[in-house]
């Protein structure tokens, strides 16, 4: 059994999908403590609760009963904040390279340099490729070349942005993914399994499977009876007045409901909601109070049913506080990827047995039980007063904080 180093473990999702491809995890770098529990209560893996800063490449092996070239993998995905979308609009530009945080990708090469695995696996946010904007990915491919040049390795990294949905993960998520074997065999990623429901005849074709829907992954599950799950906030009562598969865009000019908001003036998941018939959207590591996807049901999701998006095992349970929770489901790879990619890996790079099973952990099929969608109430009295004409965002870049910029720069 090829053996793995981790780093930037967080609750595991890419261990466990590795996990279910055949390998396993022999240590673990982690900083944050509730994602250390997490790992102690779920695996027997060991788990090394410091900053990747602090931890000696000598020290990784050493825990991990591993010399120098014997890791079948490095795993691992940086913190992205310095290289993700939201950070980049939310302010029209970032520091990326610039920002201290981009130094986890050197720390993770590192790694990479001194334990020579025979393969590694990099995932991260797309924005780390986003064009005009990829420096992050330049200072890899550079650093690969270094790497390359000062151990007489051929690492040759093949990158792809695989959306999550393709392979079977009952949600909308697109990640970057490098990997890299160290005598430079080729690596062709898997061609996508799954497909847009709504385009029935071009999956047909393709031979491709229906996506895996909210309701695959949901439909048995039974939140637990003291976990609360109550939508509050300001908007908390608008929620069921918006169908499913909806946002507030439901509720603008251009919407089925009523104009109380101007197209397009709010973030995406801004009164997010799940249809049952679809996958999910991203589930988000951070939400705040009015922030989804949210249950058809009209309320938060419970824990067990995020996981369930993120085809997290069953047989996890996630360790700390509601906040920590959601974190750690939110930040992490979706297991069932990681499985996909593992399996190419197990044959195109390290020449072991296919597997002949299908992948632990796809959700089941639950189309024959899926039910008609709830229909949406009527709007509070208490909104209705917002209902008028409202101005629709202009544009990129042209929306009110771009303006407010423009005017102090000037």
């Amino acid at each position: 059994m090829a053996k793995v180093i981790s780093l930037y473990t967080g609750a595991g999702g890419m261990d466990y999908g590795f996990e279910a491809a055949g390998f396993e995890t022999s240590v673990a770098v982690e900083l944050d403590h509730d994602c250390c529990e997490t790992l102690r209560h779920n695996r027997k893996w060991t788990v090394i609760e410091r900053s990747i800063f602090e931890v000696p490449t000598g020290e990784i092996l050493e825990r991990g009963k591993l010399k120098r070239g014997d890791a079948g993998l490095l795993i691992g995905g940086p913190p992205c904040q310095p290289f993700s979308k939201s950070g980049y609009w939310a302010r029209g530009d970032s520091k990326r390279l610039d920002d201290p945080r981009a130094n986890t990708l050197s720390a993770y090469m590192r790694v990479v340099e001194e334990a020579l695995p025979q393969v590694f696996v990099l995932e991260n946010v797309t924005g780390l490729a986003f064009s005009g904007k990829d420096e992050g990915l330049k200072f890899l491919l550079e650093k690969i070349q270094r790497i390359n040049r000062a151990t007489k390795s051929n690492y040759k990294p093949y990158s792809k942005l695989p959306n999550a949905a393709a392979y079977g993960v009952p949600q909308l998520r697109e990640r970057f993914v490098m990997v890299a074997s160290r005598d430079g065999k080729p690596f062709r990623f898997p061609p996508p399994t799954h497909g847009d429901f709504s385009r029935k005849s071009a999956w047909l074709e393709l031979g491709l499977q229906p996506f895996r829907t909210a309701w695959d992954a949901l439909a048995d599950v039974e939140p637990a009876s003291d976990e609360d799950l109550a939508v509050r906030g300001k908007w908390a009562e608008l929620l069921p007045s918006i169908p499913e598969g909806q946002n507030y865009l439901w509720h603008t000019d251009r919407g089925g409901g009523l104009p109380l908001f101007g197209w397009r003036r709010r973030y995406w998941t801004f009164l997010l909601k799940l249809a049952r018939n679809r996958p999910s959207w991203t589930i988000q590591a951070q939400p705040g109070p009015a922030v989804g996807p949210f249950h058809w049901s009209n309320r938060r999701l419970s824990l067990r049913e995020l996981c369930r998006l993120q085809t997290f095992p069953d047989n996890v349970s996630i360790q700390g506080g509601r906040s920590s929770a959601q974190r750690q489901v939110g930040n992490a790879v979706p297991p069932l990827l990681a499985e996909i990619i593992g399996r190419e890996i197990r044959t195109q790079l390290l020449e072991l047995r296919p597997l002949k099973q299908a992948p632990l952990l796809l959700p089941k099929d639950r189309s024959s039980t899926l039910p008609p969608p709830s229909q949406p109430k009527p709007v509070p009295r208490s909104f209705r007063k917002l209902v008028g004409n409202h101005e629709a965002h202009p544009g990129t870049g042209k929306g009110y904080n771009a303006r407010t910029r423009e005017e102090s720069a000037a």
